[in-house]
Parts: structure tokens; sequence; C-alpha cells
């Protein structure tokens, strides 16, 4: 038999490469192109035959080369397992091993079958099954593999609720190191801060570039950072800013050549100039809203208080001025302080800055009508004028006149006399120019501000003041012209509120001396209108009384003395009608609603202070106010007896008041009868009366009240007691407002004693507070006093009700007879 031919199949083709992904490069394209002439072989050859002709294998028939092809892929298949079965090794560990047609073999080593893999052992036992003598049939082995996925979908399961249990504490602790990351950012801005501003403090030349880093971090997300970052640029520009307003080099300026120190100098300046205004635009942006706003403004304030010489000065003054009239009282407060701080401290700034803020306030009260918080106008108190402003005025215009008629007599001289040499013109000349120079380099070189230039401030600053009272006064006068047809009942919904009129009121007072005369007879006829509380005299006190109040009624009788008293050469006015409101405004005055200051200054500056006064007058106040120290409180009532006791020293023929003559005083006067309720002091007829209003005061509660009711009844007619009292009303109600608040908490301190005596028995403790009150108030006596005191008004306010209710039914009783005349009246009609 012959040899077995053995049969070699062809090598297999390489894959089919698309055109668009063969690479070629531009040497083999040009070198393509150069010798094209010998590529024209390659363009007619038939590749479909010559593939066919590779591919064929001779003397075979199809069946037979079709298993030897299936032989081969298997033979592939099997190549590829074993591939993948090896564990390839780190190309980095190991280097490749190149063949001799040009592949690389990296090195492979077998795959370790781990333990835990179930289809490994399952695929195990079949081996050990086929090895062993006894086969599974068909349904124990759908049982077992039934088995074997039951137990995978166990594991799988387990498996997810291993993972769902982790999920919540990985979540928990993702949460944990967020707050960590969170802190610990917040720690390291915090020390960041303190870094740049202690090394601004320490060397604010070397390190003035840490400024504008500050200022970036005052931007930062976290609130807290932002309101430490703003605290901490506060400090450092409180410290840092030079006393002197900075003045940034000119275009030509900085083209000249300068020194290093120049240069070092103008680079601090412009760097830290940049560095608070963009501090200031922070802040200003910052005060709009409401989480930062108090911390804005309270670096504000700060820094105006600290530097109002400074640049831009005029942005915190609007700033502040703009919260003058907040409605949150921490910041009304703060800004307030600050302006008054200003005004009284205009060292700092020389007045400039107290000249534009009072122009702010001005022009504030003007935008909003006047309706403000009166704190806004009450910082205007603070303001201090030199004594001699008007009186300088008066001077310069005195001098200008003498310096008119003395250029005159000069000029007419001159014509008489010869001309002088223009030798010696020439040199007077000079010297009066050296002259001016030389006071013009003293004036710059001297801190003290120029006197011409203060009062010209001073003068701007006082027209402002008084053309916002003014312009307060028109508003007041205005509101109260559109009342008087308004019902009762609307008035409690549509009146207009008047607060800058108190105010303004105590403003007018204070700086009554500087008001200039022109405006002086306005200013009394407004005043006028205004203390019988509407635009028509002839209204009732009833109706007036629910237009202002009754404090600043009496404040504009204040106002009205004080400017007669500073200008009394100048003016004619009849204060009557004053004297006419005073009068009526004792009767309508309420202790807990009204100011009992207002009242005494009211007393004292109208009917102590005043030299003269009509006997019926004054008797019709002695009466009115005797009977108002048994309504109110001890302080009033004190106030009042010191005015009645003035009086009764000053008028003796007042004191006939003492008497108890029947029918009244021995001079009765034209009026024969008492009239309590008349609105006119001089025809009340109080000469006629008995000021038996004493005998009840000298068993009033307070020892004081009762002392001194005793001494003024005890007053005799025929001794002309000369020397009066010193203590005034407005002393006496601040000395009891004084001690009833001392005896308040000495109360207190009494109780405290009192139940440490009931624990210790007989034992005896002295004290301080328990010593000064029982030398002054018997408590036994004290509470009998207080008791009847109560038990009158008790019954008094009874009496009242009483009477009231007696008036309604005589009313209803006399509609039920109207009624029955009318029903009768009808009866025959019919």
């Amino acid at each position: 038999m012959g040899k077995k031919q053995k049969i070699v199949l062809p090598p297999e083709l390489p894959p089919e490469i698309p055109d668009d992904e063969v690479e070629v490069s531009d040497d083999d394209l040009r070198f393509v192109k150069e010798n094209r002439g010998y590529a024209s072989l390659l363009s007619s050859l038939d590749t479909h035959s010559i593939t066919k002709h590779v591919t064929r294998v001779a003397d075979i028939k199809e069946d037979a080369l079709e298993k030897l092809y299936e032989k081969r892929m298997q033979k592939n298949a099997l190549k590829k397992e074993k591939e993948e079965t090896g564990l390839q090794v780190d190309r980095v560990d190991a280097l490749p091993i190149k063949t001799l047609d040009g592949k690389l073999y990296y090195r492979t080593a077998t795959k370790t079958v781990s333990e835990n893999d179930p289809s490994e052992e399952g695929t195990r036992e079949d081996v050990d099954a086929d090895k062993g003598l006894v086969k599974l049939t068909k349904a124990e082995k759908r049982a077992k593999l039934k088995k074997m996925k039951k137990e995978a979908k166990k594991q799988g399961k387990e498996v997810a609720k291993a993972e769902v249990e982790e999920t919540p504490q990985a979540a928990v602790l993702a949460e944990v190191k967020e707050d960590l990351t969170a802190e610990e950012a917040f720690e390291s801005k915090k020390h960041k801060l303190a870094e740049l501003g202690n090394a601004l403090l320490t060397d604010p030349d070397s390190n003035i570039k840490f400024l504008k880093e500050m200022v970036q971090m005052s931007k930062d997300n976290d609130h807290t950072i932002v309101k430490l970052g703003l605290l901490s640029l506060l400090a450092v520009f409180k410290d840092i800013v030079p006393g002197y307003r900075i003045r940034l080099p000119s275009e030509k300026e900085l083209e000249m050549k300068v020194s290093k120190a120049v240069r070092k100098m103008r680079y601090y300046e412009s760097t830290l100039l940049s560095a608070y205004k963009a501090y200031l635009q922070r802040l200003i942006a910052l005060e709009k809203k409401p989480l930062f706003q108090h911390v804005a403004v309270r670096c504000i304030c700060s820094l105006l208080d600290a530097n109002p010489h400074f640049n831009f000065r005029e942005s915190l003054l609007d700033a502040s001025v703009r919260n003058i009239s907040s409605t949150n009282e921490a910041i009304r407060k703060l800004c307030c302080s600050t302006i008054k701080s200003l005004f009284t401290n205009e060292g700092k700034h020389g007045g400039e800055a107290t000249v534009e803020a009072v122009r702010l306030i001005a022009n504030h009260v003007k935008a909003h009508n006047c309706q403000m918080h009166l704190d806004s106008v009450d910082v205007f108190l603070s303001l201090s004028f030199d004594e001699d402003l008007v009186k300088s005025e008066k001077i310069e215009e005195d001098q200008k006149l003498k310096n008119k008629k003395s250029k005159k007599r000069k000029n007419s001289e001159a014509s008489n006399q010869l001309v002088e040499n223009d030798r010696k013109k020439s040199r007077r000349e000079l010297i009066s120019k050296t002259r001016v120079e030389v006071e013009a380099d003293y004036k710059a070189a001297s801190f003290a501000p120029d006197v011409m230039e203060r009062r010209q401030m001073q003068t701007e600053t006082l027209s402002a003041v008084f053309e916002t009272y003014f312009r307060i006064l028109k508003h007041t006068m205005q509101s109260i012209g559109a009342r008087p047809e308004a019902n009762a009942a609307t008035l409690s919904a549509a009146v207009e509120p008047l607060p800058l009129l108190a105010p303004c009121l105590k403003g007018l007072a204070k700086f009554s001396h500087l008001i200039d005369l022109d405006f002086m007879g306005d200013l009394m006829n407004h005043l006028k209108v205004l203390a019988s509380g509407s635009s028509n005299s002839g209204n009732t006190s009833d109706k007036c009384s629910k237009y202002l109040t009754v404090s600043e009624r009496l404040q504009c009788c204040i106002v009205a003395f004080k400017v007669m008293r500073n200008n009394l050469d100048a003016l004619n006015v009849d204060l009557q009608d004053f004297f006419l409101h005073l009068y009526n405004l004792v009767l309508e005055y309420r202790p807990g609603r009204d100011q009992g200051e207002v009242l005494a200054e009211a007393l004292k500056i109208m009917l102590c202070e005043d030299k003269q006064h009509d006997m019926q007058k004054t008797a019709a106040f002695i009466k009115r106010l005797a009977t108002f120290s048994l309504c109110v409180g001890s302080a009033d009532s004190m106030a009042a007896l010191v005015t009645v006791k003035h009086l009764l020293q000053k008028n003796v023929k007042c004191r006939n008041l003492l008497e108890n003559d029947i029918g009244g005083g021995s001079v009765s006067g034209t009026i024969p009868k008492y009239q309590p309720y008349s609105t006119d002091p001089n025809l009340s007829g109080a000469l006629a009366s008995v000021l038996w209003e004493l005998n009840l005061l000298s068993r009033h509660y307070h020892p004081a009240i009762s002392t001194l009711a005793s001494g003024i009844s005890s007053m005799s007619t025929a001794h002309n007691q000369v020397l009066l009292s010193k203590s005034s009303p407005q002393q006496a109600f601040k000395d009891m407002s004084l001690d009833q608040e001392l005896c308040f908490t000495q109360s207190g301190s009494i109780k405290l004693n009192n139940k440490k005596r009931r624990t210790n028995g007989t034992a005896t403790s002295p004290s301080v507070g328990s010593t000064k009150v029982t030398s002054s108030f018997d408590d036994d006596e004290l509470q009998r006093k207080l008791n009847s005191h109560f038990m009158l008004l008790h019954d008094i306010k009874e009496n009242e009700r009483l009477r009231r209710e007696l008036d309604r039914t005589a009313l209803s009783l006399q509609l039920y007879e109207q009624y029955k005349k009318q029903k009768k009246r009808s009866k025959p009609s019919r």
C-alpha cells in the first residue's frame, strides 16, 4: 500500500479592510505619483481569479474539504479558550517574545479556579460523577439543577439585603464627612481672616495687598463668614485709615519721575482707597438685606464716627440718615447716636460733616412729608451754636457802614491833598501783599479753623434747621386746617399723625434766641393757633383737644414765652391768649396720658418767672391749681402747690383766699360768685371763693405735700413776705418723681426686712433702707391716709356713675312723655 497523501489547506487570507481605515503616508503618495508608470500593472490585476487560485485544493472532493475546514475552525476555537483561561502578565513586569514573522507574544499563566464558584463546582461534580461507576438519570439531573438555582437565588437575596443595610450607614457617613469638611472649611476661613487682619494691623505698609483678599472673603456664600469679614475689615480700617483725606495723583503727576518712597506711598494710598471703596459698596448693598442689615449699619456708623474726615464721607452720611427713621429700634438708635456724636465732636471734621448731615435730614423730612420718627428731628437738639453768632452779624453790618463813611471821608481828603510819590505807593502795595500772603500761610499751617468759615458753616446749619422746623409747623397748620369739618367718628381713622411736632417745638424753644426777627410775627401767630388746637380760635376746647395733645399745646405756650423773653425789645405781642390757653389746659391735663415735665415747665415760665400779673387772673390760677392738686399724683400736686405758694407770696391781696368769710374772700372783685367752669380767668370770679382744697391737701398721704399745704394755709395777710421760695415747679416735680422711685425701691427692702424679723424672732438687724423710710413715713398713718384718699376717689367715681344713670333715666322718661302726648293727639284726628 502506498503512503497516505497529506492534504495541506491554503493559508487564511487577511481580513478585508475598508479604504477609509487604510492610512497612507505622504511619502508613499509622493512615490506612487512619481512612479505611476511602473504601477500600471497593478491596476490590471484580476484579484478574483487570484483568490480562487490560491484557495483551491487539488484532487480533493468537496465533502472532504469541508471536513478539513471544520477541523481547522475547531482547533482555532480551542486555542482561543486556552488563551481566555490563561492570565496575561502585566506588560511592565514581563518582556514580550518576538517571533520570526514579527509577531509579539506575551507570557500567560493559567487561572486559578475560585472555591466559591458554583458553576465550577458543578462541572467538577459532573466530572466526578462521570468518573464514578453510577450515572445519574435525567430526572435526578433536573432536580439537582433546580436545587442549585434555588441556592443561587438565596445567595443573591442575602447579598441584596446586605447592600440595603449598608446604604443608610453609607448615607450617614457621607453626611458626617460633609459636615466635617464644612466645619474644617469654616475654621480655615476664620483663621485666614484672623491672620490677614493681624498682618495688616502689625505692618500695614508691607501687607496692604491683603485688603483686597479680605474684601473678597466678605463676599463668601457662608453668612457667618460674611459677617466676620465685615467686622474684621471694620477693625482694620478704623486702625489704618490716615488722619487726612487722600487725593490720588493726576495724570501729569503720574508721568513725573518720583523717588521710591513716593511711589511706595502712592501705591499704599491707592490700594487703601480702592479697598475702602469696595468695602463701602459691599456695606451699602448688604444694608438693604434684612439678614445683614444690622451688621452693615453698625459698620457704617462706626466708620462714620471714627473717620468723618476721610474719603467717601457722603456715602456714609447718606446711609446713616436713610436709617435714622427706621422701624428697627436698634438700628434707629445706632444711627441717631452717630449723628449726635458728629454734632458734638466737630473737631474731627471741622464742621463740614455737620452741615452735610443737617441738609440731608432736611431733605429727608421734605421727601417724607414730615411723616417720620421723632428721633430723626430730635438729633438737632445736640447742635451747638456760638452765642455771638447773631451779634457778630450786627457788628459786621455796623463795620461795613463805618468803612463806607471812612472811605468817603478819605476820598474827599485825598482830592485836597497832593498826589504821593509813586515809589511810596508801590512800597505800600508790596507790604500789603506780603502781609496777605503771610496770613494765608499761617491759616494753612494752623490747625484752628478760620473764624469766618466757621461762622458761615454755622449760618448754613442754622438756616437748614429752621427751614425744617418751619416746614413741620406749616405741615401741622395745613393738616389742622383740613380737620375742623370732620366728624368725631371719622377723626380717629382719617387723622394724619403729627410725630415731628413735639421735637420741633423743643428745638424752637432751645434756639429761640437765634431766630431772625423777620419771622417772629408769623411764628407767634402760628404758635397761638396751635396752642388753641385748631385753625379757628373760636372752636371749643373739647373739639381742639382731638387735634393736638395737651403736652404739644403747652409746648407752644412755652416757645412763645421764650421767644418773647429773648426778643423783648423788638416785639410787641400780647400774650394774654397764651394765659387763656394755659388756664384751660390745666383742666384737660391727664397724668397718665400727658407729660408732667412740660406742665411744670409751663407753670415755671408763664407764672413763676413772669413779673406782673392781674389780681383777678392770679386768683383764678391759684384756685384752679389748688383744685388740680386734688385730682393728680404726688409729683404733679407738688408742682402745682409750689406755683400756688409762689403766686401767693408775690400777690399779697390774693391771700384773702385763705380767709374763711361767709360768701367767699373779703375782696370779691367785680364778679360776686365763683364760676369754676369759666374759660377766661378774668371772668371766673376766683376772689369770691376760698381755698378749701388746702384743708384736704393737709391730710394728704404724702408728708411733703401735707406739710406744704399746711404751710400755705398758715400764710398771714398782715406781714408782707418778700422772700420767695427758691424751688421752682419744674425742680419740685423732678425731686418728687425721684422720691417716688426711691420709695418704691425702699418698700421692697422693707418687706424683705420684715420677713427676716419674723424668721429670726426677737432678733433685730439694722437696715439702712428701713431706717430711712421709717424716719419719713409711719406705716399705720400712711395706710390710714391711703385708705381715706382712695375711698374718696371711689365715692367720686360712684357719684359720677349714678349721675349718668340718673340723666339717662330722666331722658328716657321725657321721651316716653313726649310719645304719650303724640299718641293722644293722633287719636282725635282719626
